[in-house]
C-alpha cells in the first residue's frame, strides 16, 4: 500500500479535491440517513388472527384455532406455534429463525388455511412484527369552540396523514359511531310472526340495485338495471312486512311495530387527563424514518389549530432525538478528549490538527456506506462512532508520531522521500493492526438470533470507520505533514519516561519468572471478582413512561368498566408525580388485537427525578385499593412501558402444562402468588384468564327431532333475541348510516331463555321442551403452546444477576405442591442470555483465531502471532475490576467489548513487535538491544493512541442518560481491558518474545561473552 502514499505526496492537489468530495458526499449521505431509535429489524413471527363473530373461546378453539394450529405446525423451520382463543377471535403466533424467508413462508401458509373447511363466518388475516410495528406517536385530540371533530379527522386530517410516504395506519380510538337504531316491539313483532333476522332480510331485498343484461338496439347497446330504493327514514317506516313462518299473518309497516330514530353509539373511550378526547394511534411503514415521519405529522396537525387542540401522550420521535443527541454530544466529547490526549503526548498544535483529522473524514466516510446499505441512524450506529471516534485516530498518531520524529532527527529536513519512508516505515504495523481490529468483528454475524442482527450495524459501521482511518492515515496525512513539519525543533534527548521504561525492560528481561507469576496472580484475582458482577442480556435503563392496566371481571359491561377508570383517573390527578395520563377503555389489545371492555389501559409520564421502581409499587396499591372496592376480582397491572426495543431477557418464566384446566388454574395461582412473595421479582403476570358464566342449550336430539326442529334454528332463535341484527349501510335522507335491528325488551334471566318460543311444523314449542338449559363456569380464553394447552407466569427480575435469580425462583417453584397432573417447564431471558453469551464467546475464539491468521501472513512466522496474542490474556485484569468499581453487570454490550479489545489490544503489541522485527532484520540488533531499542522507540505512540481511546470513551462510560443502551458497559470494559493490557504489554510483550526465541537469546550473550 506505499504506492498509495507515493502518489498522494506527488498528487497533492488531486487527495484534496477527492477529499473534499468525500467530506460532501459524506455530510451529503449522514443528512439523508434515516433516524430511528433502534435498527430495522423484522422478528422472523408471524400472526394469524381469525375471527369467528358470536363463538365462545371452545367453539374458537376447536372450530378455528386448532385447525390452523395443525395445518401450520408441519411448515418447515417454525420454531414454536403459540395461540390463544377469545370470545369471537383466535390468535395464532409463528415464531422462525431468523435466516427464514417469511414471504415465502406467508404464501405457505395462505395457500394452507384456503384448504382449510373453517366456518362461513370466520375471516383469517396473516401479520408480521418489527421495531416498525410499534405506534410511534400515541395522540389525544380536543375540538376547539364548535368544531365537528370526527369529521375534521375522518374528511381532512386522516386523508392528509395518509398522504406521508412514511405513515403505515392511522387509528382513531373513542369514535362515536351514527347510528339508525331500530327498535322493535317484541310483542307486536311476535303477534305478527316477525324475527329481526326475517326483517333484516326483507328491509334488504327494497334496497336493490342490479344489472339485468343489455338491451341491443340497431346502433346501440344499453346495460339495464333493476333498482328498488328506500331513500328516506319516512320510506323505510313504510316498509311493509311478511311473516314467512305464518303465512296467515297480516302484512305491518316496520313503522307500526318498531321505532325508528338515529341515534350515537360508543365502544370505547378515550381520555386524557381526565378529560374526553379522541385518541389517534399512529404506525410506520418499516423502512420510514421515524423523525421525519413524526414531523411531517405534527406539520399537518398545526394546520388544523383553528379547529382542533392536541396533546402527546407518547412520543417515540421525541426520544429517539434526545437519545441521538446524548450519543452525539459524548461522540464530541469523546473527540474533544482523544484530541487533549494527543496534544499532551506531541506536544504539538499541528500535528494534534493532522492526527485528528482522521475522526471527521472517517465519520463522514462511514455514514456513505451506511448510506448505501440503507442503515439507519441509530443507537446502534451511533454507539458504533462514537467508540470508534477512539481508535480511528490511531493510525494517524503513529503515522504523525513516526514522520515528527525522523524529520527532528534528520539533518536533511522534510522532504518527499523522507515522509515515505517514514510512513513506510510503520505502514505493516497500521495495516495489519487495522485489519486485525476489522476481522474481529466478522465473527459477529455468527452470532444468530436477534443479537446478531441488533449488532450488525453497530459492528458495520465501526469496521466502515477503521478502513477509511487508514486510507486517511497513509494518504492525507503524510500530506499535510510535509507542509506541516517544515521547521521543527532538532530531537530531544531522551526524557525520564524512556529511560525509565528502557530500565523497566531490562529488569523484566532478567527477572522472567517473577513477572509472569506476578502477572497470572493478577488475571486469577481478576476472575475472582466474577461472581459479584451480577450476568444479564442488556442491563436494565430506567423508562419515564409506565404503562398500567386493569382488567375487571370478563362479563363487566363497558359503562362499569368506564365508571371504575375514572375514580382511578381522579386518583392519578392527587399524584404529583405524574405529569400526563392517557386513558384507553375498551379499546383494542395491541398485542392481540382484542377489544376487550371489561379492561383499561393507561399510559403514565412521570416527572424527571422520580423513582420509578418506588412510585410504581405506590400507585398500584391505590388502583388496587379502588378496584377492589368495586371488584374485587380485578387485577391491575403497572410497569414501565416497553416501545419494542430488544429483548432484555431480564425475566423469568414459569410454564404450567395440563389438560385439567380448572387443576391448571389453581397451579397457575399458586406460582404466582410464591412470585409475588419474591422481593427480587417485580411485574409477576399470571396469563390463565378467569372463568365467567355461560349459558348453554344442549338439544336433546330425539325431542329435536319429534317437533322437526335443527340445532341451527334453536340457535337462530335464541341469538335473534340475544344480540342486535345489523342490517349493513343503507343511504337515507343523503346520509349514509349502519342500520341496527333489536328489540325493545332484554332477556334477562334463564327462565325467559327457557320459555322462548321456536316456530316448528306442529306448531310453536318452548325451548325448554326440547333442550337442557343450564349455567357452567367456563374459562375467557384458552392458551397453548406448541399445540398444548398451558399457563405461563412470569415476571421481571429487578437486579442484574438473572441467572441466579432465575434459578432460585424456579427450583422454588419445583417444591411446590402442584397438582398432580401439571407439568412445568421453569426459564426465561436467562436461558436465551447463555446461548447469546456462548455464541459471543465462540466468536471472540473465533476473532481470536482471525488475528492469528491475520499475523501469520503480515509476518510470515509462526511464533511472532503467539507474542502478540499473549498481550490478550490479561485484558480481563482491567475490565473486571472497572465493571466491578462501576457496579456494571456481565453483559452482552461488555462481551462486545472484550471482543472490540481484542483488535484494540493487539495493536499496540503489534507496532512494538514490527519495530523489533525491524530492528533484527534491517539493523541486525541483537534480540535484547532490539527490545529495548523498540520499546523506547514506540512507547509514545503507544501510549498515545491508549490514551487516546481510553479518553474518547470516557465520556460513554461516565453517561447518566437513558437511549445508549450498549454504551456504557461496552465504553468500562473496553476502558480498563485497554488500560491494564497497554501497562502489562509493554513489559509482557519483550518477556514472552525472549522466551519464543529462548536459543536465540542464550547463542546472543554466548557471542557476547566471547566477544568481550
Amino acid at each position: 500500500m506505499n504506492f498509495l502514499t507515493r502518489f498522494s505526496l506527488k498528487n497533492a492537489v488531486a487527495v484534496f479535491i477527492v477529499s473534499f468530495l468525500l467530506i460532501l458526499a459524506g455530510l451529503y449521505s449522514f443528512s439523508k440517513l434515516k433516524i430511528d431509535l433502534l435498527p430495522n429489524i423484522e422478528f422472523p413471527q408471524l400472526s394469524i388472527e381469525a375471527t369467528y363473530p358470536g363463538a365462545s373461546p371452545d367453539d374458537v378453539n376447536e372450530s378455528v384455532t386448532s385447525k390452523i394450529e395443525d395445518q401450520v405446525k408441519g411448515i418447515e423451520g417454525v420454531k414454536s406455534v403459540r395461540s390463544v382463543s377469545y370470545e369471537n377471535v383466535g390468535i395464532i403466533n409463528l415464531e422462525f429463525p431468523f435466516n427464514t424467508d417469511l414471504d415465502k413462508v406467508e404464501q405457505q401458509i395462505n395457500s394452507s388455511i384456503k384448504e382449510l373447511d373453517l366456518p362461513e363466518s370466520s375471516n383469517v388475516d396473516v401479520n408480521r412484527f418489527s421495531f416498525g410495528s410499534f405506534p410511534i406517536f400515541n395522540i389525544s385530540l380536543f375540538a376547539k369552540d364548535d368544531a365537528n371533530l370526527e369529521k375534521v379527522l375522518n374528511d381532512e386530517v386522516i386523508p392528509e396523514l395518509n398522504k406521508i410516504q412514511g405513515i403505515n395506519s392511522v387509528s382513531v380510538g373513542g369514535v362515536k359511531e351514527d347510528l339508525l337504531q331500530i327498535t322493535v316491539d317484541k310483542e307486536k313483532a311476535a303477534q305478527a310472526g316477525l324475527t329481526l333476522d326475517g326483517m333484516k332480510e326483507q328491509i334488504n331485498q327494497k334496497a336493490v340495485s342490479f344489472p339485468a343484461g343489455t338491451l341491443n338496439g340497431k346502433e346501440l347497446q344499453i346495460p339495464v338495471r333493476v333498482e328498488e330504493k328506500v331513500a328516506t327514514i319516512d320510506a323505510l317506516k313504510k316498509i311493509q312486512l311478511k311473516s314467512t313462518m305464518n303465512p296467515e299473518a297480516k302484512p305491518v309497516k316496520l313503522g307500526d311495530i318498531a321505532k325508528v330514530e338515529a341515534v350515537t353509539e360508543q365502544g370505547e373511550y378515550t381520555r386524557y387527563d381526565g378529560k374526553d378526547a379522541l385518541s389517534m394511534a399512529i404506525t410506520k411503514k418499516q423502512d420510514a424514518n421515524t423523525v421525519e415521519v413524526a414531523s411531517e405529522t405534527m406539520k399537518i396537525l398545526k394546520k388544523y389549530d383553528d379547529q382542533l387542540d392536541y396533546a402527546i401522550g407518547f412520543d417515540s420521535a421525541d426520544g429517539i432525538e434526545k437519545s441521538v443527541e446524548t450519543l452525539v454530544r459524548e461522540g464530541l466529547l469523546g473527540a474533544l478528549f482523544a484530541s487533549l490526549a494527543v496534544l499532551i503526548f506531541l506536544r504539538n498544535f499541528r500535528a494534534t490538527i493532522i492526527a485528528i483529522i482522521s475522526i471527521p473524514l472517517s465519520l463522514l466516510v462511514s455514514a456513505i456506506f451506511l448510506n448505501q446499505l440503507d442503515i439507519s441512524l441509530n443507537i446502534m450506529t451511533l454507539g458504533g462512532m462514537a467508540v470508534a471516534v477512539g481508535r480511528v485516530v490511531d493510525d494517524s498518531i503513529v503515522v504523525i508520531e513516526n514522520i515528527f520524529r525522523r524529520v527532528r532527527r534528520s539533518e536533511e529536513g522534510m522532504s518527499n522521500e523522507l515522509v515515505e519512508s517514514s510512513t513506510k516505515e510503520i505502514l505493516k504495523a497500521i495495516t495489519s493492526s487495522t485489519i486485525t481490529t476489522v476481522v474481529v468483528f466478522l465473527p459477529i454475524g455468527f452470532v444468530g438470533g436477534i443479537t446478531g442482527e441488533f449488532f450488525l450495524p453497530f459492528a458495520l459501521t465501526v469496521v466502515f470507520s477503521l478502513l477509511a482511518s487508514l486510507l486517511v492515515a497513509i494518504t492525507i496525512v503524510p500530506i499535510l505533514a510535509k507542509f506541516a513539519f517544515k521547521k521543527v525543533p532538532p530531537e530531544e534527548k531522551e526524557g525520564k519516561l524512556q529511560r525509565g521504561y528502557a530500565k523497566a525492560i531490562a529488569w523484566s528481561l532478567n527477572h522472567k519468572i517473577k513477572i509472569l507469576i506476578l502477572s497470572f496472580i493478577l488475571l486469577f484475582s481478576s476472575f475472582a471478582l466474577v461472581p459479584s458482577l451480577g450476568f444479564t442480556f442488556i442491563p436494565n435503563e430506567e423508562q419515564k413512561m409506565l404503562q398500567a392496566n386493569v382488567q375487571l371481571p370478563a362479563s363487566t359491561s363497558l359503562e362499569k368498566t368506564n365508571d371504575v377508570s375514572l375514580k382511578i383517573e381522579k386518583m392519578f390527578a392527587d399524584q404529583n408525580e405524574i405529569s400526563d395520563v392517557t386513558t384507553e377503555v375498551g379499546s383494542r389489545d395491541f398485542s392481540t388485537g382484542v377489544k376487550r371492555p371489561n379492561q383499561v389501559g393507561y399510559f403514565l409520564n412521570v416527572k424527571e427525578g422520580v423513582n420509578v421502581d418506588t412510585f410504581i409499587d405506590k400507585v398500584q396499591k391505590k388502583m388496587e385499593s379502588i378496584t377492589k372496592e368495586e371488584s374485587p376480582k380485578a387485577t391491575v397491572n403497572v410497569q414501565e412501558a416497553s416501545t419494542g426495543g430488544p429483548p432484555t431477557n431480564n425475566n423469568v418464566t414459569v410454564d404450567l402444562y395440563s389438560s385439567n384446566l380448572n387443576d391448571l388454574q389453581k397451579a397457575a395461582k399458586q406460582v404466582e402468588n410464591h412470585l409475588n412473595k419474591d422481593k427480587r421479582l417485580k411485574y409477576v403476570t399470571n396469563n390463565f384468564s378467569d372463568k365467567q358464566k355461560q349459558l348453554v342449550v344442549e338439544v336433546d336430539p330425539d325431542k329435536a327431532a319429534e317437533y322437526g326442529v335443527s340445532g341451527f334454528q334453536l340457535l337462530g332463535t335464541i341469538s335473534d333475541q340475544t344480540k342486535p341484527v345489523s342490517v349493513g349501510d343503507l343511504k337515507l335522507d343523503n346520509t349514509k348510516r349502519a342500520v341496527q335491528l333489536s328489540y325493545d325488551k332484554d332477556l334477562s334471566s334463564v327462565k325467559e331463555i327457557k320459555d322462548l318460543q321456536v316456530f316448528t311444523e306442529r306448531g310453536p314449542v318452548l325451548v325448554k321442551d326440547i333442550a337442557d338449559v343450564r349455567t357452567i363456569d367456563t374459562f375467557t380464553s384458552i392458551q397453548k403452546l406448541d399445540g398444548k394447552v398451558f399457563a405461563r407466569v412470569e415476571a421481571d427480575i429487578k437486579g442484574d444477576d438473572v441467572q441466579a435469580v432465575t434459578k432460585d425462583v424456579v427450583d422454588g417453584v419445583k417444591k411446590l405442591d402442584l397438582p398432580k397432573d401439571v407439568s412445568l417447564d421453569g426459564g426465561g431471558g436467562s436461558d436465551e442470555t447463555v446461548e447469546v453469551f456462548q455464541s459471543l464467546g465462540l466468536a471472540i475464539l473465533t476473532a481470536i483465531g482471525l488475528v492469528y491468521l491475520t499475523m501469520l501472513v503480515t509476518f510470515g512466522k509462526a511464533r511472532i502471532p503467539f507474542i502478540i496474542l499473549s498481550s490478550l490474556i490479561f485484558v480481563p485484569i482491567g475490565s473486571l475490576v472497572g465493571l466491578v468499581l462501576a457496579k456494571e453487570p456481565l453483559s452482552v454490550s461488555v462481551m462486545i467489548g472484550f471482543l472490540m479489545l481484542i483488535g484494540i489490544v493487539t495493536t499496540n503489541a503489534i507496532v512494538l513487535v514490527d519495530r523489533i522485527t525491524q530492528n533484527r532484520e534491517q539493523k541486525g540488533m541483537t534480540i535484547r538491544q532490539s527490545l529495548i531499542e523498540a520499546g523506547k522507540t514506540r512507547l509514545r505512540p503507544i501510549l498515545m493512541t491508549a490514551f487516546a481511546t481510553i479518553a474518547a470513551l470516557i465520556p460513554l462510560a461516565l453517561t447518566t442518560s437513558s437511549g445508549t443502551l450498549i454504551s456504557k458497559g461496552l465504553a468500562i470494559t473496553v476502558i480498563g481491558g485497554l488500560a491494564s493490557s497497554t501497562l502489562l504489554t509493554l513489559i509482557i510483550i519483550p518477556v514472552v518474545y525472549e522466551l519464543f526465541f529462548a536459543k536465540q537469546v542464550k547463542r546472543e550473550k554466548q557471542l557476547e561473552k566471547e566477544t568481550t
